[in-house]
């Protein structure tokens, strides 16, 4: 349980810094900033961890979060402004 709560946390602490970074306007409450930041994690957790560019827990995996989370707040701006 411990578990999914510092998930969530780190999640949203990941959201909000790619929102910070991204310029522009997102329409996003704290529930969708959180899965941003925990899809963010996951996906570069993933691919650090495939690639062998670094092991879990390591500083340069909550790096490599926030920068996946910011091109996935990317895509999705660019995405949303074509509907």
């Amino acid at each position: 349980m411990l578990g999914f709560i510092w998930t969530v946390i780190v999640g949203f602490i990941v959201g909000v810094i790619a929102k910070l970074i991204n310029p522009g306007k997102e329409n996003m409450g704290f529930i969708l900033t959180t899965l941003l930041g925990i899809g963010g994690s996951l996906l570069a957790g993933y691919i650090g961890q495939a690639v062998g560019w670094y092991h879990a827990g390591e500083g340069a995996g909550f790096i490599a979060s926030v920068i996946v989370a910011f091109l996935i707040l990317f895509i999705y701006g660019k995405v949303a402004k074509k509907k």
